[in-house]
């Protein structure tokens, strides 16, 4: 199911002219790319907020309609205001049917619920949520599963263990240096229990009163010169 994106032309342009749109609860965007020129476009602001909640916003080509007129976008970046993390600015690329796009995908990691190591209480260390992929347009996925379900304790997973659907690339992959761009996904480790920090916590300061308590005397009389000479550099 495609999923559209309504918009509108519009002439105005800077500062000024975004502030208005943003009062009358609009979005200011850009559509560029291909053989035609930028497009300076306004969206409403309820309606694409509504569309962002869906994650396949970001993985899919969008039906961009402005006005008649529709083209074939995908989203290359959003702005947010810093505070109030609403939707400022859209930029929207065009994309042709028969030409590669670069996008970043999500990872989705599934099989943990199955997984004996997490079971049994240890931890999966996640170190990569999204990848770069070059792919057709058509072969554009909505995400990358990352299937953890015989992960042992000790074991990882890199970017060249992934199964990736057809028609698609990992661009970090694509180096003649395989080896120095094949990125750690994730791995499974034990956890680093809380009791065994408070014991070691608990050690160290036993330890420390022990060796204040033989040097108390012999640095006494030290201590108080050492007082007295803060006192009159004060």
């Amino acid at each position: 199911m495609s999923i559209t994106v309504n918009a509108t032309e519009r002439e105005d342009q800077g500062k000024g002219a975004s502030r208005r749109l943003r009062k009358e609860e609009k979005v200011p965007s850009i559509v560029y790319g291909g053989k035609n020129a930028p497009l300076m476009i306004a969206l409403n602001i309820h309606e694409i907020t509504h569309l962002l909640e869906d994650e396949n916003t970001f993985t899919s080509v969008l039906d961009l309609m402005v006005g008649k007129s529709k083209e074939s976008v995908v989203l290359k970046d959003i702005q947010r205001h810093p505070a109030k993390n609403t939707v400022t600015h859209i930029d929207f690329l065009r994309v042709d049917a028969k030409q590669t796009l670069v996008t970043t995908t999500p990872l989705h990691f599934i099989g943990m619920e199955e997984n004996e190591a997490l079971r049994l209480g240890n931890m999966l260390n996640q170190f990569v949520v999204s990848i770069e992929i070059s792919c057709l347009p058509q072969d554009l996925p909505h995400g990358i599963d990352v299937d953890v379900t015989n992960l042992e304790l000790g074991d990882h997973l890199s970017l060249t263990d992934l199964v990736l659907p057809e028609g698609v690339v990992i661009t970090s992959l694509q180096h003649e240096d395989i080896e120095a761009h094949d990125q750690t996904i994730c791995s499974v480790s034990e956890p680093k229990l809380i009791a065994e920090e408070e014991e070691e916590i608990i050690e160290e300061g036993e330890e420390g009163e022990e060796g204040e308590e033989g040097e108390e005397g012999e640095g006494s009389a030290e201590e108080s010169e050492d007082s007295k000479d803060g006192d009159d550099n004060e």
